[in-house]
C-alpha cells in the first residue's frame, strides 16, 4: 500500500525532487530545450535530468 500525504491526499513519491538547480541559458540553448521538451511531451526539467543521466553514463563508461 502506498503512503498518502495527510495534507493533500496525494501519493508520496519514492524519489522526491528536493533540490532546485538554477542555471543561465542563451537563447539558442533555451530553444533547443523547449523543442526537445515539446517533441518528447515532457517538462524542461525532465529533459535536463535525462541529459545529466546521459552524460553521467558516458563519464562512467569512459573511466572503464
Amino acid at each position: 500500500m502506498k503512503k498518502v500525504s495527510p495534507k493533500t491526499g496525494q501519493k508520496i513519491k519514492d524519489n522526491t525532487k528536493d533540490f532546485m538547480f538554477r542555471t543561465r541559458l542563451d537563447d539558442e540553448i533555451l530553444k533547443k530545450l523547449d523543442y526537445s521538451a515539446e517533441k518528447f511531451n515532457v517538462s524542461r526539467s525532465e529533459i535536463v535530468r535525462r541529459g545529466i543521466e546521459d552524460e553521467y553514463q558516458k563519464a562512467k563508461n569512459k573511466n572503464n
